[in-house]
């Protein structure tokens, strides 16, 4: 924890030129992109993933067609067939999981009063009026809807809506696509329960176009430093999926 505030507030130190008494948050938008980029990786990975689950349809169809009466074997050349071509159903959960570690460390660092038993100077910086180490209660509070801090919240809320709106929208498109394929294939727009987490996959894809709106409540809860994180997170993975699944 006190290694990781020495880095937020060099970073802090180095951008406060540009952005002046704001620049702690800055620091946290630019280690959340940093965070993103050492993700990105498995992110094009997890979407050759998706990409080759899809063109394995066909094939898992004829297998379904000729072992359909034996489940047992079925359930068996599915997993060869995913093996072979070394598809994994679950790779696409691995950036969102790596990111939880980034997170919930902010997390901790912006709601403890000391660091190391030290008073933590973390909790001085501001986003604007709004102390980092805030939440939207305290902001309520302190002046209102209206007031500065407030303000504050209801621009981050807004960013939110048009990205949660923006993913809605994208998710909507590659579940319709994923369903069409599926019943191209002959496989019915359901997942298959022969393949390995699928059924979770299945349910997951399911919920995914409106995960982006249970962003608003986590930011309105946490501290405002995990905000700007889970905020800015959530605009680059918008951006980054509309790239790499179109």
């Amino acid at each position: 924890m006190s290694v990781f505030a020495t880095l937020v507030e060099q970073l802090a130190d180095l951008l406060r030129p540009l952005f002046g008494l704001s620049a702690a948050a800055a620091a946290i938008i630019a280690f959340t992109a940093l965070v993103r980029l050492l993700v990105h990786p498995l992110s094009r990975a997890a979407a050759r993933g998706q990409k080759a689950r899809a063109a394995l349809q066909p094939r898992i169809a004829e297998l379904r067609r000729k072992h359909g009466k034996n489940p047992e074997k079925l359930q068996k050349a599915v997993m060869e067939l995913h093996a072979e071509e070394k598809v994994s159903p679950l790779s696409g959960c691995l950036p969102s999981l790596l990111q939880l570690p980034a997170f919930f460390l902010l997390y901790h660092l912006f709601s403890s009063g000391s660091i190391g038993g030290e008073p933590n100077a973390l909790l001085t910086h501001r986003l604007l009026d709004a102390p980092l180490g805030g939440r939207w209660a305290d902001a309520l509070d302190d002046g209102g809807m209206f007031g500065g801090a407030g303000l504050v919240y209801l621009g981050l809320f807004a960013v939110v809506a048009v990205v949660a709106y923006f993913s809605y929208r994208l998710s909507r498109r590659m579940t319709a696509a994923s369903a069409a394929m599926a019943a191209t294939a002959g496989t019915g727009a359901g997942a298959d329960p022969q393949v390995p987490g699928a059924a979770a996959m299945g349910g997951v894809m399911k919920v995914m176009p409106f995960m982006s709106f249970f962003t608003l409540v986590t930011v309105a809860v946490v501290p405002l430093a995990a905000a700007l994180y889970v905020v800015t997170s959530t605009t680059w993975s918008v951006v980054e999926r509309s790239v790499l699944y179109r």
